[in-house]
């Protein structure tokens, strides 16, 4: 008989109380008139503080929960030090990249600016799909969470915890826009930080051995030398996560809304610590449980290790995966409708022949409901984060390599980022990491070796990286000898 922690009607209670809690705030600190410019990046003076916890809230989704303990219960310690720091290095490569972009664009509101610059419509339009499509499929990965955890926890079915968390963050987010987010960061993140800092104290203080010491003993092989995904898994991951954040719109907004340069490194620093340290700490739990438990269920392995029948610690764990949820999904909805204004009129004007002004919180609802009706299928969470990561890792290496060499044709970044995303899809792995679309589909799995078969994720998101360097490569040769 399966374990219900709450009723139905408590977990959406709790969850209606949450949002109301920060619908109340919105309109408390939210301008009726709000223009564009002001909706994306807010006044650009935003300071240490604000900004610090802005970008590590908005950073620490529900994600958290889900993703770095199930990559640890087969990924190992590897799995867990390359989410960790795939997580965090963004902010430190920010920490270049972001006052760079500030100097040219001191007006600017995203990242894509940048790009139409530099590439020109033809790599824009390429990457405003990778944008967009990733910032999406984070959405709905985010919402199938947070409906993963009240069923989990309640059996409250999917779609009405995918339902109720949309209405909630489209209350306030579409009203107020940037500036509103920063202020429920705020406040998000003092719960994330005060909960994640009381389950570091609960899980340990309740082992009766050290942590470390029953890892090695229930399962070496995790935090083995010998034991290759510790290798595979990491990398993939640091790849994976590092790539992904640098087209992460919100973080763009936040890179343009500093007030200066000083407070936007200074911010970039300590959120990047804040980061790494929770994600680690997350990622160990993974390896903690499956100590405990090596039946577990990858993706509730957090949840294995620290849930029980007290009443206060369920709520608290609700609370926490709750703060999480919304910070993130407010983010990515504020991300997507500036990306939209942005840069929307015109791909609607080239697709369409009409713009999209005007229309952009119709666009939003729309999308919404897309996220909720995937939301409400359950897939798995770390699975849709990878698929949406490999769609960014395509293009990362190529939009940045023009930070350094600005004579590399608009052609050939093109051909380097779609070979590079149709060579990676067709290794990335199905749900079940047993096959692919050319391994054991277009072909037999018997033409392929076990090192590939076993290994198809790190292959198709190393395929990804390396094609794009190749034509880098190619096109430095072709022109030496010109």
């Amino acid at each position: 008989m399966e374990t219900i922690y709450l009723s139905i009607q408590s977990s959406l209670t709790v969850t209606i109380i949450v949002g109301l809690f920060f619908i109340g705030l919105g309109y408390l600190n939210s301008k009726k008139t709000v223009d564009n410019r002001n909706y994306i990046i807010g006044n650009r003076d935003e300071n240490t503080f604000s900004l610090t916890t802005s970008l590590a809230a908005s950073a620490l989704g529900a994600w958290i929960l889900f993703g770095p303990a199930s990559a640890a219960t087969w990924g190992g310690f590897g799995a867990v030090i390359g989410y960790a720091l795939g997580a965090a290095t963004p902010m430190l490569l920010l920490y270049n990249f972001g006052p760079k972009i500030r100097k040219e664009f001191p007006k600017g509101l995203s990242l894509t600016e940048f790009i139409k610059k530099r590439f020109g419509i033809g790599i824009l339009k390429l990457s405003l799909f990778l944008i967009l499509f990733y910032l999406i499929i984070f959405l709905i990965a985010e919402v199938t969470a947070i409906a993963f955890l009240l069923n989990f926890i309640s059996k409250t079915p999917l779609w009405i915890t995918a339902g109720t968390t949309l209405i909630i963050c489209l209350l306030y987010i579409l009203r107020g826009g940037f500036k509103l987010s920063i202020i429920t960061d705020k406040y998000q993140f003092i719960i994330i930080a005060v909960l994640i800092f009381a389950s570091m104290i609960l899980i340990l203080g309740n082992l009766e051995i050290n942590s470390f010491k029953l890892i090695k003993e229930n399962s070496p092989n995790l935090i083995s030398s010998k034991y290759l995904p510790n290798y595979t898994a990491g990398l993939t991951f640091f790849i994976a996560v590092a790539a992904t954040n640098l087209f992460h719109q919100g973080n763009w907004q936040r890179v343009f809304a500093a007030k200066n340069n000083l407070i936007l490194k200074k911010s970039l620093i300590y959120s990047s610590i804040i980061t790494l340290l929770i994600v680690l700490w997350m990622g160990y739990t993974g390896l903690i449980s499956f100590s405990l438990n090596s039946k577990v269920i990858p993706d509730l392995a957090f949840f294995d290790l620290i849930l029980s029948k007290n009443f206060l610690l369920i709520i608290s764990i609700l609370v926490l995966a709750l703060a999480l949820t919304l910070s993130t999904i407010d983010t990515l909805i504020n991300a997507i409708s500036s990306i939209l204004i942005v840069n929307g009129n015109q791909i609607s004007k080239s697709i369409f022949g009409s713009s999209l002004k005007n229309k952009t919180n119709y666009i939003i609802l729309l999308i919404s409901i897309l996220v909720f009706i995937f939301a409400s299928k359950g897939f798995s969470i770390l699975y849709l984060f990878l698929l949406a990561d490999l769609f960014c890792c395509a293009a990362v290496v190529t939009i940045f390599y023009g930070f350094f060499n600005r004579k590399i044709s608009s052609q050939m970044s093109y051909l380097s980022i779609l070979s590079a995303l149709i060579l990676g899809i067709l290794f990335f792995p199905s749900m079940d990491f047993q096959s692919s679309i050319l391994v054991g589909n277009l072909l037999p799995i018997e033409s392929f070796s076990s090192i590939i078969t076993t290994n198809l994720l790190f292959i198709s998101f190393a395929i990804a990286i390396i094609t794009q360097f190749f034509f880098i490569i190619f096109y430095s040769l072709r022109s030496s000898f010109k």
